[in-house]
């Protein structure tokens, strides 16, 4: 126990880090998506994606389990059964690459996700899917490869089905019951996922456990803030900051990424 009260980084950048959560804790409770996707972002820039993914997973069972009260009648299983199961196939391959992939091409590959989901939504893009089982399947499966990589599915599964012309009751209770089994399945691959020698250590075990414990008070602040403030924003105005924000911060890391591969 006395272990998990050692923090896990310098005094600096463990402020930092928790700075970042705090933020990415306020952009949750306000608009209801991005924790994920801001603290990969934020916090990929001064330390390994492979130490802090696993933790974000943890995170974000946290966060979905305090929203399924409610929900159960909204979701809409033909989506759900056929996206769980596209997950459960691609996930494992996520989590394979984060755990394998040498650090800078695992920034550069997250940072081109990012930036991409990230300039698909802030342009407003729009399509249509039918949703027959292989379209239902194929997004199953590209969420969960970028879930276990990047731990950013949440984002990318919500382009999907906005394409669907979904309730947004609808489509909210999906995202969450899905968002809640894809952290699982990707926590598990993460606990079972030998790591290589680019890897900073085992991508589950003690460290995780510390990583999500400090992170924690950080992310429910940024949340309880989330929810009670910015009254005079409307939310389309804040969800584009936040688009902006991480097409920012996905930049930086995609240079810094292309920088160290050139070097």
């Amino acid at each position: 126990m006395s272990a998990l009260l050692v923090p896990p980084l310098a005094p600096a950048t463990l402020a930092y880090s928790l700075c970042v959560v705090f933020a990415a804790g306020i952009v949750r409770g306000f608009a209801g998506f991005g924790f994920s996707a801001i603290t990969v972002a934020g916090m990929s820039l001064v330390v390994s994606p492979a130490l802090v993914v696993p933790a974000i997973f943890m995170l974000e069972i946290l966060a979905s389990l305090s929203q399924l009260r409610g929900i159960a009648r909204d979701i809409d299983m033909p989506w759900l059964s056929w996206l769980m199961l596209g997950n459960l196939i691609c996930i494992p391959i996520g989590v394979a690459l984060l755990a394998w992939l040498p650090e800078t091409p695992l920034r550069l590959l997250i940072g081109a996700l990012l930036m991409s989901a990230a300039l698909l939504l802030r342009a407003g893009a729009r399509a249509t899917l039918v949703p027959t089982r292989g379209v239902r399947l194929s997004a199953g499966l590209a969420s969960g490869f970028i879930n276990g990589v990047a731990a950013i599915g949440g984002i990318a599964i919500a382009v999907l089905l906005s394409t669907a012309k979904m309730a947004p009751a609808r489509l909210r209770a999906t995202l969450i019951a899905l968002l809640l089994f894809s952290d699982v399945v990707s926590l598990v691959c993460a606990a079972l996922m030998p790591s290589s020698a680019h890897a900073s250590g085992n991508l589950m075990g003690p460290d995780t456990l510390k990583w999500a414990l400090w992170l924690a008070p950080a992310m429910l602040a940024g949340i309880w803030w989330g929810q009670r403030s910015f009254k005079g924003v409307s939310p389309e105005q804040f969800g584009k900051h936040v688009l902006n924000l991480l097409i920012g911060l996905a930049a930086v890391s995609v240079v810094r990424s292309v920088a160290g591969l050139v070097s």
